[in-house]
């Protein structure tokens, strides 16, 4: 089913979802793409906006890989549905570094049940971390780039960090394969969005 003919989303999410979110999910039917985050950063929680932190490169590779027609700023993430693109967090309601976040602060099955709720067709872990947490594999046994098993129907992706903390690690290339990937699910191999 492509993503035009995929029914609209009531847009009332379940009962519970949501309560105590430090940031809403930007989550509908007719997805092709989910982004999964591990939880917001302190700056993304306060600023209540995905990857608000100045010096998190995510807002910017959208636009260089072509998901985005432009380098959005980070309030303006509402609006990423218009592309085709959702956004969530495995960690909802805690902020802060991967490696600090507590045990409870995971809920890789809330997730599970939004993908099975909205079937996005592709689904793409910003973090090797909230990835691991959710399929239960160790962090070096999951390679950026696509995976060999789907999770609960949707095609996956792991994605180099964009968070500042990742910066020396961080490699353009699996996000390009991303991009051209979601293009070719769209049906439109050879568009692109103009990078800024």
């Amino acid at each position: 089913m492509t993503t035009t003919e995929r029914p609209a989303s009531s847009g009332q999410p379940p009962a519970g979802e949501g309560e105590g979110y430090l940031v809403p999910d930007v989550l509908q039917e007719g997805l092709t793409l989910v982004l999964v985050g591990t939880a917001p950063s302190r700056i993304s929680a306060r600023a209540k906006a995905y990857y608000a932190n100045p010096e998190n490169k995510f807002w910017r590779v959208l636009a260089q890989v072509g998901l985005t027609p432009r380098q959005l700023a980070p309030r303006e993430y509402a609006g990423l549905p218009g592309y085709g693109i959702g956004l969530t967090d495995v960690a909802k309601r805690h902020s802060g570094v991967d490696s600090a976040l507590p045990g409870e602060a995971w809920a890789p099955d809330e997730l599970r049940e939004k993908l099975r709720r909205y079937q996005p067709t592709l689904v793409a872990f910003t973090s090797k971390r909230g990835a691991s947490e959710t399929l239960g594999l160790p962090t070096g046994k999951l390679p950026y780039g696509p995976q060999l098993l789907p999770l609960e129907g949707c095609e996956v992706w792991v994605m180099p960090s964009t968070s500042p903390l990742g910066h020396t690690h961080f490699r353009l290339e699996p996000w390009q394969a991303l991009g051209d990937r979601v293009r070719e699910l769209r049906g439109n191999r050879d568009a692109a969005y103009p990078v800024p």
